[in-house]
């Protein structure tokens, strides 16, 4: 059995939806060793967060941001949590919806993803900061 736990840390990006796939996989090169077995990420910041989705086509992140906007607008009206700025309020809500972890199948060396799919940091705020992710590997050796 192999476990093995990296904290990585995030290069500052703007605020939208950024493929993170191969930063993941350079921060935990114990993945190799695992015929079977799971890999969890988690985000530890609540205005940020992670989601698997389509990594061929751009227009795909632009709806998006488009989208995640129209459901958590800055300025709503009724909105209590302003003291960080317009963005924070829904940067948290729109994290909450997305979530803080993935849990991701690992077969024969590699993550188990689908063709199109890559793992997106989904940047919340419009200046968020690096970003640690935890990765956490567990499964039976080669």
């Amino acid at each position: 059995m192999i476990w093995a736990q990296h904290t990585i840390q995030l290069t500052p990006r703007p605020r939208g939806f950024h493929l993170v796939t191969g930063e993941v996989l350079r921060g935990i090169p114990e993945l190799k060793q695992v015929k079977t077995g799971m890999l969890q990420v988690f985000i530890q910041h609540t205005s940020a967060s992670l989601t698997i989705n389509e990594n061929a086509s751009p227009e795909v992140l632009e709806d998006f941001e488009t989208c995640f906007n129209a459901l958590a607008p800055e300025n709503a009206p009724g909105i209590l949590h302003t003291l960080e700025g317009p963005d924070d309020m829904p940067a948290h809500i729109k994290a909450s919806l997305l979530g803080a972890s993935l849990m991701l199948p690992v077969c024969d060396g590699a993550l188990a993803l689908g063709t199109w799919q890559g793992i997106f940091l989904c940047e919340h705020r419009n200046r968020g900061g690096g970003r640690k992710l935890v990765l956490t590997l567990w499964g039976e050796a080669k």
